[in-house]
């Protein structure tokens, strides 16, 4: 009898594990993304080269384990992508990329219907051979840690998170992983000008884009919190709970793939944790990310989700100058 007992109670609590795993955001899960992402034999996870499609195929499965399901049956957005060149240079043919898209549908009968946008980038510069470089290192591997490994890691990790607790979500959550931001935000582009869900229905942007680096001061940048009604206030209350100090601005709407969304009338908000010396660099690799920030960052920007997909008052666009 107890020979029978004991097998049982170890299958038992390794689903507890496995279910607790799902539910926290963990460093050893986005140390495992990151350390993947921004690996060597990626290459720079360049546009239209062959690692480009195994980053792809690596979301994919890890959106599939998470239990975040395809919308129209389809985790691959695909779309043809014109590569940046350097000043004088010919024109380079189009290459085929993708956006890797989940859905995180909501429990609520009427604000499941509207949506949540959550994405950061996943591509970066190869082999430093285009024009965004801030190094004259050529032919070398430009890691992209940071910018946008840190980012990618996030959705993962926030995304398997909320598909845990998917229950508690009115509205539902569309992740996105885009292809190809570092050629001039070509894959939110796309999304927003190809939209899977009608542009009306999507009532916020939360785009995470270098979320790596949180410093000594633990200070979380954003841009666009003014452009949704109770933003400003959310993300700065939000902070101490997880001993941020979020430096938060009602417009300053960057350089990254929530400016698509901001365009089509969508409010937004962009997050990062800083620059640093190693951006746009073959020197931006994994050991310099700050993982325990990073996790952070993540539960953060999970509370926000949580608490804005639960509200019951209307989200309104706000303009920003």
């Amino acid at each position: 009898m107890h020979n029978k007992i004991y097998p049982l109670l170890f299958i038992l609590f390794l689903f507890i594990d496995v279910i607790h795993s799902q539910q926290d955001i963990t460093v050893e899960e986005l140390k495992e993304h990151i350390k993947f992402l921004a690996s060597d034999k990626n290459k720079g996870r360049f546009p239209g080269e062959k690692m480009n499609k195994k980053v792809v195929k690596y979301i994919k499965k890890q959106f599939k384990q998470s239990g975040i399901k395809p919308i129209k049956n389809n985790y691959k957005q695909t779309f043809m992508a014109q590569l940046r060149v350097k000043k004088n240079e010919p024109k380079k043919p189009k290459v085929k990329t993708w956006n890797v898209v989940g859905l995180i549908e909501g429990s609520d009968p009427k604000l499941k219907h509207e949506y949540i946008v959550l994405g950061a980038h996943y591509d970066h510069l190869g082999l430093g051979y285009g024009p965004s470089s801030k190094s004259d290192k050529v032919g070398v591997i430009y890691h992209g840690a940071d910018d946008n490994a840190s980012g990618t890691a996030a959705l993962l990790e926030i995304g398997e998170k909320l598909a845990a607790n998917k229950e508690i979500l009115k509205r539902s959550v569309i992740l996105v992983a885009f292809g190809a931001e570092e050629q001039g935000l070509l894959g939110s582009r796309y999304f927003v000008n190809n939209p899977i869900v009608p542009l009306n229905q999507i009532k916020l942007m939360i785009n995470m884009d270098m979320v790596g680096r949180l410093n000594s001061q633990n200070q979380i940048y954003m841009g666009g919190a003014g452009t949704f009604n109770g933003g400003m206030e959310l993300m700065k209350n939000l902070g101490p709970k997880h001993n941020l100090s979020p430096i938060v601005h009602s417009g300053s709407v960057g350089g990254s793939d929530h400016v698509s969304f901001y365009k089509k009338q969508i409010s937004v908000i962009g997050l990062h944790t800083g620059g640093h010396p190693q951006y746009h660099t073959p020197e931006d690799t994994a050991d310099l990310i700050n993982y325990l920030g990073e996790k952070k960052v993540c539960n953060y920007i999970y509370d926000a989700i949580e608490n804005i997909s639960t509200r019951s008052n209307e989200i309104n666009f706000i303009q920003q100058d």
